[in-house]
């Protein structure tokens, strides 16, 4: 498959959605910015330290909503109650905190829409018509609406998302095992399997999952990082693996 910039001997192609389909990874990460520096003001009045960018790369993207709160918070010394998941948005609790959050994304979701990346639509596009196998791969509970808001349901042939995950009991990212569950839904071995992500615990899951290939996508200026965590390559558009241009 080197016409698509992969090894001969991948036969599935496993993609985040926030970040590599779809333009949300901004959204995600401004919303998560508006959430926690509303907890931080009030919890932390004079002594306020804001939500920054490297919090968001290295504690939240890419982890379950729940996960990369409880992550977030255990860096600044912060312990909560989990509660539960139906809690309201208002509750101080991590449930809470985390639903905060996922109403400010539908909120800005239902304002300004969903876009997709082109390159990366083509790209799949191109790599089902070479025979391979295709599934999506997020931590976000609106994975199915999203994906129907840029009508590319069609475009997988397995999806693990929060909502299968939950059903499922599977751990999230950096954890491989969404991952390697697609890679079973599809019937193909991890080892012949290639990984596409944006995110850093991305990264992480791709490489302990074993997995055939990585493939960083840098939207934000982080290859080295990417590198880091794993990549076999990174790139800033999936068109540049090849394919139709």
């Amino acid at each position: 498959m080197t016409e698509l910039g992969l090894p001969e001997d991948i036969q599935a192609c496993l993609f985040d959605l926030d970040g590599v389909v779809t333009r949300t990874a901004v959204v995600h990460a401004a919303a998560w910015k508006e959430m926690f520096d509303a907890f931080l003001r009030e919890r932390e009045g004079a002594h306020f330290r804001p939500f920054g960018d490297s919090d968001y790369d290295e504690y939240v993207d890419g982890r379950p909503r729940a996960d990369g709160v409880r992550t977030f918070l255990a860096s600044r010394g912060i312990d909560l109650p989990d509660g539960t998941a139906d809690d309201p948005p208002d509750a101080p609790t991590v449930h809470g905190l985390g639903n905060r959050k996922n109403d400010l994304v539908l909120e800005r979701i239902r304002t300004d829409g969903v876009e997709a990346y082109d390159g990366t639509l083509r790209y799949i596009a191109d790599v089902r018509a070479k025979g391979l196998r295709t599934a999506i791969v997020s931590s976000s509970a609106n994975c199915r609406d999203v994906l129907r808001a840029i009508d590319a349901e069609d475009l997988f042939d397995v999806r693990i998302d929060g909502v299968v995950a939950a059903e499922r009991k599977l751990p999230g990212k950096p954890r491989p095992d969404t991952f390697l569950t697609a890679a079973r839904d599809l019937g193909v071995e991890a080892a012949r399997c290639a990984v596409f992500e944006d995110a850093l615990a991305g990264m992480d899951a791709g490489r302990s999952g074993h997995f055939g290939y990585v493939v960083g996508v840098d939207r934000v200026g982080q290859t080295d990082a990417l590198y880091a965590h794993g990549a076999d390559v990174v790139v800033k558009d999936l068109a540049e693996l090849g394919g139709t241009q």
